[in-house]
């Protein structure tokens, strides 16, 4: 595949192949430090703006609160 020809800022800020992998590893680390120190907080985020879930009458029960034949089954 050719290349795009670069334009007059992507020549000013052209960094070689390994300055370009160091970089991207530090902003990595960054991202991932920022992430573990605020977690809870993009959590919470998260789940406020996630829509609620819709119930479907269709859809079947794959996980009841308790099993049936858990209550018929004998010990011993």
């Amino acid at each position: 595949m050719a290349r795009k020809p670069r334009t007059e800022l992507e020549r000013e800020i052209a960094v070689s192949d390994e300055a370009a992998a160091y970089i991207a590893d530090a902003l990595m680390q960054l991202a991932l430090d920022f992430e573990n120190n605020h977690f809870s907080q993009i959590r919470r985020h998260y789940e406020e703006i996630a829509p609620e879930p819709e119930h479907d009458p269709r859809q079947l029960e794959l996980f009841p609160e308790r099993e049936p034949w858990l209550a018929t089954r004998r010990r011993g």
